[in-house]
């Protein structure tokens, strides 16, 4: 068996499948998230608690968790945005932890969550209070990067928000690429300065990227240079964000980045041989639904 330097990979269906126009029948999920447990993946970020009507594709949420196996150690994410999902998710069956998406661009708040960012820190405290004891709990800080939209961002400011966020007791927080428009200087740049105000522990990210090899790892390589030991991505680079404007822009394609990372010494934990064929039902899906 292959032992490496342990580092969290966390697989994202749910960003895969939330922007498919056509829905995928609920015993398909299930049947894909089973062959994710057998390969060999740990975390799974797999389900949203939001508004049917806002995101169809995830209408069931509830009813996929309930037809898995039991965690046993691994971890099952849902995505939430207020408290009426929040509420939601604390009645669903085998769910360990949820994340809430915290953007710093005040117009991709509003876009994505109906709400200013000063109006969402009472709805965080909310959901942070109804989540103890029962849930882990990530923040996803969208626009981590810089934004389009020309709405401030700077780079002190990416660590005043971490701040604040952290001052409320949540230690798990993955900086996000919404975009894919950060390149690897300005991913180092920015992980780097948060790693020197707040250690590696708890910080991850979620990068966007071209389906370019190349620049993958590039990516890849500069969340490493920088200290960060968790990373996202999805099998064939689908999903990302939906208003990214650019169809060639996808999540971090995990059949590149999981045996780059073994190459480099991590042991991100799946199993290497089953990722051509499972990127490739993951590309099957995106077809038949999409």
């Amino acid at each position: 068996m292959f032992e490496g330097v342990p580092i969290r990979y966390v697989e994202c269906p749910r960003d895969a499948w939330q922007g498919l126009s056509r829905f995928i029948p609920t015993e398909e999920k299930v049947a894909f998230l089973k062959k994710l447990l057998d390969a060999g993946f740990v975390h799974l970020d797999l389900a949203s608690f939001v508004s049917p009507r806002a995101v169809p594709q995830m209408r069931d949420a509830a009813q996929v968790l309930a037809a898995l196996p039991p965690p046993e150690g691994r971890t099952y994410l849902a995505i939430v945005v207020n408290e009426k999902g929040m509420l939601r998710a604390l009645s669903a069956k085998n769910l360990t932890a949820v994340g809430y998406p915290f953007s710093i661009s005040d117009t991709f708040q509003r876009r994505n969550a109906g709400r200013s960012i000063k109006e969402s820190w009472p709805v965080l405290e909310t959901m942070l209070r109804l989540a103890k004891g029962r849930f882990d709990f990530v923040v996803y800080v969208s626009m981590g990067f810089g934004n389009p939209y020309g709405d401030p961002w700077e780079l002190e400011q990416v660590v005043s928000f971490v701040a604040q966020i952290r001052a409320l007791g949540v230690r798990e927080i993955a900086i996000a690429d919404t975009y894919g428009v950060a390149d690897a200087e300005r991913i180092f740049a920015v992980l780097d300065r948060l790693v020197r105000a707040f250690g590696p522990d708890g910080l991850g990210a979620h990068l966007h990227s071209r389906p370019d090899p190349a620049e993958v790892k590039a990516k890849v390589d500069a969340v490493l240079a920088a200290g960060v030991r968790w990373i996202e991505g999805a099998l064939g680079g689908v999903g990302g964000c939906p208003f990214a404007g650019d169809e060639l822009v996808g999540n971090l394609p995990t059949e590149v980045v999981v045996p780059y990372l073994v190459d480099r010494g991590f042991n991100p934990g799946p199993d290497l041989a089953r990722l051509p064929a499972l990127a490739e039902e993951a590309l099957l899906i995106k077809t038949r639904y999409a």
